[in-house]
C-alpha cells in the first residue's frame, strides 16, 4: 500500500509541473531553493536578494543589470494560495532600520515572488518583446530541513543510529538524561502513554542542547520547533537501544509514530517544496562550525551529506522533465563572509567546498553545474589595517551584538590548506591545536548606513550569486 501511495503521489507530482511547465512557455518562472540549517542566514540572503534586485546600483556582476537590460522588478502574488507570504518588508525594516538588527528565526514556511521584466539578447531580441522572469522563493525553518535524510530511513535503522548519536563523547553532556531513560525501559512491555511522552521530552531537551552547542545533525527537526504539532502524536516517540516489539509494545507504538511523523510531516515537506525546486543555492555557516571546533565541523558535514542525498541534481532536458524536475545548478555559499578579511575568503571558500566535496562530486556527476561562493547576504562589517609589533594585521570593523558599539577584530587566520579543517574534524580531534592561538569567530550586528536611492543593502558577492543562480535566465 505504501508503494502504492508513494506512485500516486509521484503521479500527481508530474501532472502538476508538466501542467506548470505549459504555462511557464508564456511566463517562465523559476523556483530557487534556499537551503541552510538553523542560522545559515536564508532569511537574510532571500531579503537583501530582493531588496538588491528592486534598487540594482549593487548588482554590478549580474549581466542583465550590468548591461542596461534589466526595465523593471516588482513583487507580486506568489503561486500558491495556500502558504504564506514572505514578511519581506518587515524583514528589510528590521536589517536596514534606524537600530538594525538581525530578522528572527523562520518559524514557518513562505514564499515570495519577484517578476523581473528584461530586454532579450541574440535572436530572441528582434522576435519577440522583453521577457519577463519570475522568480520563486521559499522560506522555511533550518530545523525542518535535517527531516529530508529520514525519508529514507526505516525505523530501526534510524533508532539505532539515534542512541549511538547520543553517546558520542560530544554529546555526552546533552544526553544523560535522555540515555538514562533508554536504557530503563522495555521496548516489549505493553504501550504506557506516559512512558511514551516522558521519553519523547527527555529526547527533545537533549536534541535542543546539542544545537545550542553548536551541533548541527540533531533530528527530527520538528522536536526543535514543532509549531502547531506541539504535544500530537506524531512528536510524541523517541529511539531505543532495542527497537523491536510485538504487537500493542511501546517499541510497536513508537515505531507506528514514527511512521506516522515520516508520512505526515516529512514526506509533504519534501513534495511541496524540494521536489518542486529548478536551482538550489545552499547556505553554509562554516565560520560558526570552525569556531565551535572539530567535532561541530564534522557533525555539519555529516548533517549536510545526508541531506543534500534527497535531492534531484542532474543536467535538465525536455525528456527529463517528464521524469520530474532536477536542480541542474549547485551554488554552495559560505556565509558571511564579511566576518573574515577578503584575504581569507579563498580559503573560506576552498574550506567549505571541501566540506560537501562529495556531495558537488554526487551533483556534478550527474550533470548539473556546481560552484562554491563565500559572500555575505549583507555585509555588517568594514575592512581595516592594524599595526602591532611591526605587523600588519588584516582586522574586520563592526558593531558588536548586543552593545552596538564598534570594534575592531583580528579573527586570526583560516589555514590556506583546506585539508586541515577536513582531516581534523574527520579524526575527531579535541581542540587544542585546531587553529592558530588568536583564532576567534565575532558575530556582529548589521551596519547602521543611511539608505541611498537606487542601492539595495550592502553585500559581499550576492550578485555573483544571482549571476549563476538566474543569469543565463534574463538573456
Amino acid at each position: 500500500m505504501t508503494f502504492i501511495a508513494d506512485f500516486a503521489d509521484d503521479a500527481l507530482r508530474l501532472v502538476e509541473d508538466t501542467t506548470r511547465r505549459a504555462g511557464s512557455l508564456f511566463e517562465p518562472s523559476l523556483r530557487i531553493g534556499v537551503t541552510g540549517l538553523n542560522r545559515a542566514g536564508k532569511t537574510v540572503f532571500i531579503t537583501s536578494l530582493v531588496a538588491n534586485l528592486l534598487e540594482r546600483e549593487r548588482m554590478t556582476r549580474l549581466s542583465a543589470q550590468r548591461e542596461g537590460r534589466i526595465e523593471a522588478a516588482m513583487l507580486r502574488p506568489q503561486p500558491s494560495a495556500d502558504v504564506p507570504r514572505f514578511d519581506y518588508e518587515a524583514h528589510l525594516a528590521a536589517m536596514t532600520g534606524p537600530n538594525p538588527v538581525w530578522p528572527s528565526s523562520t518559524r514557518r514556511t513562505s514564499e515570495l515572488r519577484l517578476s523581473i521584466r528584461f530586454r532579450r539578447t541574440g535572436l530572441l531580441s528582434s522576435l519577440s518583446s522583453d521577457g519577463v522572469l519570475h522568480l520563486d522563493i521559499v522560506d522555511y525553518p533550518g530545523e525542518w530541513l535535517l527531516d529530508l535524510p529520514l525519508l529514507n530511513t526505516k525505523w530501526e535503522d534510524w533508532a539505532r543510529r539515534s542512541i549511538e548519536a547520543a553517546r558520542r563523547p560530544e554529546r555526552a553532556a546533552h544526553s544523560a538524561a535522555f540515555l538514562a531513560w533508554a536504557k530503563r525501559v522495555d521496548g516489549t512491555a505493553p504501550v504506557d502513554e506516559a512512558t511514551a511522552r516522558e521519553g519523547a521530552a527527555l529526547f527533545a531537551e537533549y536534541l535542543k542542547a546539542a544545537r545550542g552547542a553548536g551541533l548541527s545533525a540533531v533530528s527530527p527537526g520538528r522536536f526543535l520547533m514543532p509549531g502547531d504539532l506541539a504535544g500530537t502524536p506524531a512528536l510524541t516517540f523517541a529511539p531505543l537501544p532495542d527497537p523491536d516489539g510485538p504487537r500493542g509494545s511501546l517499541a510497536r507504538l513508537m515505531r507506528d509514530r514514527y511512521e506516522a511523523y515520516r508520512r505526515v510531516v516529512v514526506r509533504p515537506f519534501f513534495q511541496n517544496h524540494f521536489a518542486k525546486v529548478d536551482r538550489q543555492i545552499v547556505l553554509i555557516d562554516a565560520l560558526s562550525a570552525i569556531d565551535a571546533g572539530p567535532r561541530a565541523v564534522a557533525d555539519l558535514r555529516a548533517a549536510m551529506s545526508d541531506i543534500l542525498e534527497c535531492f534531484r541534481h542532474g543536467e535538465k532536458s525536455w525528456l527529463g522533465s517528464l521524469m520530474g524536475r532536477r536542480v541542474d545548478r549547485l551554488l554552495f555559499a559560505a556565509t558571511k563572509a564579511d566576518h573574515v578579511h577578503h584575504t581569507q575568503h579563498d580559503a573560506l571558500q576552498a574550506i567549505t567546498a571541501a566540506l560537501v566535496r562529495e556531495s558537488i562530486d554526487r551533483a556534478a556527476y550527474k550533470g548539473a553545474r556546481v560552484e562554491a561562493l563565500a559572500m555575505a547576504s549583507l555585509r555588517a562589517t568594514v575592512e581595516q589595517e592594524v599595526r602591532e609589533g611591526g605587523e600588519v594585521l588584516h582586522c574586520v570593523r563592526g558593531r558588536g551584538i548586543g552593545t552596538g558599539e564598534e570594534v575592531v577584530v583580528y579573527p586570526g587566520q583560516l589555514p590556506d590548506d583546506p585539508s586541515v579543517i577536513v582531516e581534523a574534524a574527520r579524526r575527531g580531534v579535541g581542540e587544542e591545536g585546531w587553529l592558530s592561538d588568536d583564532y576567534g569567530f565575532m558575530r556582529f550586528a548589521p551596519p547602521l548606513r543611511p539608505g541611498k536611492p537606487g542601492y539595495g543593502p550592502p553585500h559581499l558577492r550576492l550578485d555573483m550569486a544571482a549571476e549563476f543562480l538566474f543569469g543565463d535566465r534574463l538573456a
